[in-house]
């Protein structure tokens, strides 16, 4: 996990944090990590669910995120970490942009930010 540009400066720096795959119980398991839109991520085979992190000005916007998504093609995804300077992301928006490329691609929302 790194922004992009890599650099010195940037806010996660390659080699600095880490995205994560897990296998549980014969499922592969994608955690992206304070992540933008890198080609490893886009690489990644064989993933029955994904945790896609969205939010800016730290990680992705939900185009990227849903454009690598529509790549890497997971089981199911699920936006995360979609809490940015200016709010939460769309994701309402990412979900109907992933499912109008790829209906096989299921997308879970979930309340990651109950009201207090």
């Amino acid at each position: 996990m790194y922004n992009l540009p890599a650099t010195e400066d940037s806010r996660h720096p390659k080699g600095r944090g880490n995205g994560y795959l897990l296998t549980v119980a014969g499922k592969c398991i994608y955690f992206s990590g304070d992540t933008e839109d890198i080609p490893e991520m886009r690489q990644l085979e064989g993933i029955d669910a994904a945790f896609v992190c969205m939010n800016l000005p730290y990680t992705m916007s939900i185009e990227q995120a849903a454009d690598a998504v529509l790549e890497f093609q997971p089981k199911v995804v699920y936006p995360f970490h979609y809490r940015g300077k200016d709010g939460l992301s769309d994701v309402e928006a990412f979900k109907a942009m992933v499912e109008k490329e790829n209906g096989e691609i299921e997308v879970r929302l979930l309340n990651w930010y109950p009201e207090r």
